[in-house]
């Protein structure tokens, strides 16, 4: 109920605030697990894209928005579970893992953090790629395109879902993870000229 009503809230919040373009929605797949991969601008952008698809997703958050009460109760209703940054969580990667076995939809934010209004693009992590790897589970770019300021432009940009794989089916290499995680990146930020 408190997802469902979140989105909701979240639909008509930017289309009051915002001047709102969502496109390629045709692409997402309607029943089949994705690990969902945006860039990120803002504490917003989850709020922004999630809603408008056809599936809840269970998004990977950073560990200290749990800490704050009224979020907390909000993230855990909308099925955020945290993840402590900048060392490998174990605890995050298996109930990602687990969601992805059960057939969900995993949201992950593969630059770790906001970006940086002066810096175009951050280095992504490659937890999203080691998901998809071990899981099998195709990834779903999404472009998060403007600012966030009142009444200004928003567009979102749904890619085409595709599966990674490793050079000759061996076991990926952290340097291949990492090719990798910078190619999604790529996508990604494409799919501003689309």
């Amino acid at each position: 109920m408190l997802y469902r009503f979140v989105c909701w809230l979240s639909n008509i919040f930017f289309a009051i605030f915002y001047r709102t373009r969502i496109e390629g929605l045709e692409n997402v797949p309607k029943n089949s697990p994705l690990i969902v991969c945006a860039n990120h601008i803002s504490m917003l952008d989850m709020f922004l894209f999630g809603p408008r698809l056809p599936m809840r997703i269970y998004f990977m958050a950073k560990q200290e928005l749990f800490k704050i009460p009224l979020l907390n109760v909000i993230l855990k209703g909308l099925g955020a579970y945290p993840v402590k940054r900048g060392h490998g969580d174990m605890h995050a990667a298996k109930t990602t893992l687990k969601l992805l076995e059960e057939g969900k939809t995993v949201g992950i934010f593969p630059e770790g953090h906001r970006r940086n209004k002066r810096r175009k693009k951050l280095k992504p992590k490659n937890g999203a790629i080691l998901f998809a790897l071990e899981s099998g589970v195709p990834i779903l770019p999404v472009g998060i395109f403007g600012t966030y300021k009142l009444f200004s432009k928003l567009r979102v940009v749904y890619g085409t879902p595709y599966r990674v794989s490793s050079e000759n089916g061996h076991k990926a290499t952290k340097t291949e993870m990492q090719e990798m995680a910078n190619a999604l990146m790529d996508k990604i930020y494409s799919l501003e000229n689309t």
